[in-house]
């Protein structure tokens, strides 16, 4: 599959759940021929909730709001300084299941982490990518019909502080990290670019 067939939009800095419901209302309408479309976007401080999510993850309150979604997963934030990357993909026409889907947005955000000279680590049953045992991409997908949307977050130069206020991704003890902690200057802009064709290669690749 070519770059044509995949849209790219970057939206900027936009509030989280009018994006979420742009997401749903996408998947809904598409078709078999629809193009796939990969939105970046940052969004204003908030907390996401997935559907098993469970209240005691949230160890202290605060002024964030946390909005419940229909995403898998636990509790994770959002933020400005933080590249969010909404995948709306067909995986009919990948021909593979969500399992590698998952595999193949670690892949892509590993390649990019090596660019920068950033060894980094998965973790079985603990979907995301981690560098010094410190989570810096999270993950978290819906899929209907094979249909995927929601999709990755990548640390790049933001305010850590309020991941104190959960256990993140539902994991106790969790550190966080994000790429200026390596020494990456890059906007969370220019981080997205450069992201761009690594997320072509490993999802649309007939092989990683």
């Amino acid at each position: 599959m070519s770059q044509q067939q995949v849209i790219f939009k970057r939206l900027g800095q936009q509030e989280y759940i009018p994006v979420w419901e742009a997401m749903k209302k996408f998947t809904l309408e598409r078709k078999p021929g629809t193009t796939d479309e990969i939105w970046f976007v940052q969004h204003p401080p908030v907390y996401t909730l997935g559907l098993n999510g469970k209240d005691k993850h949230i160890l202290q309150a605060s002024d964030i709001p946390i909005v419940k979604i229909d995403r898998g997963g636990q509790i994770t934030y959002h933020a400005p300084g933080q590249l969010v990357a909404y995948c709306m993909i067909d995986l009919r026409r990948c021909n593979y299941g969500v399992q590698e889907f998952v595999k193949r947005l670690e892949s892509s955000i590993r390649k990019l982490l090596k660019s920068y000279n950033i060894d980094s680590h998965r973790v079985d049953k603990a979907p995301g990518v981690y560098v010094d045992n410190k989570k810096i991409a999270a993950l978290g997908l819906r899929v209907k019909k094979q249909c995927t949307y929601h999709g990755l977050s990548l640390n790049v130069n933001m305010d850590l502080q309020p991941f104190k206020n959960i256990n993140p991704c539902g994991y106790p003890g969790l550190d966080v990290c994000q790429l200026a902690d390596y020494g990456v200057t890059d906007s969370v802009e220019n981080t997205g670019h450069k992201l761009e064709p690594e997320l072509i290669n490993s999802i649309y690749s007939e092989q990683l």
